[in-house]
């Protein structure tokens, strides 16, 4: 009898329990996503808040998100990669570039006329750190890796047709590798954040910018600078920028498992190439912005193109000796990215 009450007993503290241990299973958590690109910019709204919104979809809601566009939640963009390593935020969207020499083997997709498309080449870029630097962003939890559309020039006063028109300009570069790559085609060099574009124009700091389409009208740079000058995709694709999406590795160590799987359905090569496609997918509205104010466009064709490579190619040459004084194969990890940039997609 004494037996029974105690099993009996046993049971319903069991039962008790239960509602615990489903509270448990059915743990949610809210994440803390930051970038610096604006609320308004097809960035934030086709590729972040779309993909916000698939992982608390796909998560049932037991994933929410807290979205923080332009810096909203303080600090440079310079500093979201250790705002996501050290838990200031849970997830960041930036460029590798922004801190320059801290990602070198990266740096080999934004070498010029490198690219592809963007969806081919964020996929290369995936697949290329998985294999060749798997360490590369050890210090947080890589969610995707992909780059944009071809970048391209946007001038206040003057139309670029050669490499010789960039002479005595000022041009904004995004990362030290594009920077170089303007130096060495005879342009003055400038480097910032895409933020301080706008106002850098329109004060006269720098004569123009190198951008891909798809972001110019949310920094309006289509209503400061007057003259466009593109590639044929014949000649090739000047350079690209990379882009990590990354999470905070305590706070993803922390989920319970059926959410991780949700944040890994959501992560990888296929979410890469996703955001590269979305992104580049951008640059026919940027393009129209452009031509609805009447601003003058102009397309490099791909013999003018061979000029630009010529002056451009001593980029490629130091970023492998760079390489090589690291211990890494320069050679190698530059032929790698390559092919892989050839086996995901048709070069340009």
């Amino acid at each position: 009898m004494i037996a029974r009450r105690q099993l009996l007993q046993s049971g319903a503290a069991l039962a008790l329990g239960a509602p615990a241990l489903t509270g448990f299973a059915q743990q949610s958590v809210t994440l803390k996503f930051h970038t610096f690109m604006s609320p308004q910019s097809n960035v934030w709204l086709n590729m972040h808040k779309a993909w916000m919104d698939k992982v608390e979809k796909d998560s049932g809601g037991r994933i929410k998100f807290e979205g923080y566009p332009a810096m909203q939640l303080g600090g440079s963009p310079v500093q979201l990669f250790d705002q996501a390593k050290d838990g200031v935020v849970d997830i960041v969207w930036t460029l590798p570039g922004n801190t320059p020499g801290r990602f070198p083997r990266t740096e080999v997709f934004e070498l010029p006329f490198m690219m592809n498309n963007a969806e081919a080449t964020s996929r290369a870029f995936w697949e290329y750190i998985q294999t060749q630097a798997p360490d590369e962003y050890r210090d947080v939890h890589p969610l995707a890796l992909h780059v944009h559309g071809p970048g391209v020039f946007h001038m206040r006063n003057k139309l670029i047709r050669t490499a010789d028109d960039l002479r005595g300009s000022k041009v904004r570069g995004p990362t030290r590798q594009i920077t170089k790559m303007l130096g060495y085609l005879g342009a003055t060099p400038v480097g910032m954040p895409l933020p301080q574009i706008p106002d850098s124009l329109s004060k006269g700091v720098i004569d123009g910018a190198v951008i891909p389409w798809e972001v110019v009208p949310s920094v309006k740079v289509h209503e400061l600078a007057k003259f466009h000058s593109q590639f044929d995709p014949a000649g090739g694709a000047l350079y690209t920028t990379t882009f990590v999406m990354a999470m905070n590795k305590a706070k993803y160590a922390a989920l319970p498992p059926d959410l991780k799987a949700v944040i890994d359905r959501n992560s990888g090569l296929e979410t890469s190439a996703w955001l590269g496609k979305v992104q580049q997918g951008g640059d026919g509205a940027g393009r129209e912005a452009a031509a609805r104010l009447g601003n003058t466009i102009h397309t490099i064709p791909a013999s003018e193109a061979q000029e630009f490579r010529r002056k451009a190619r001593l980029v490629e040459v130091e970023w492998v000796q760079d390489m090589d004084k690291r211990g890494l194969n320069g050679k190698r990890l530059l032929d790698t990215a390559r092919q892989l940039i050839d086996k995901h997609g048709k070069r340009a």
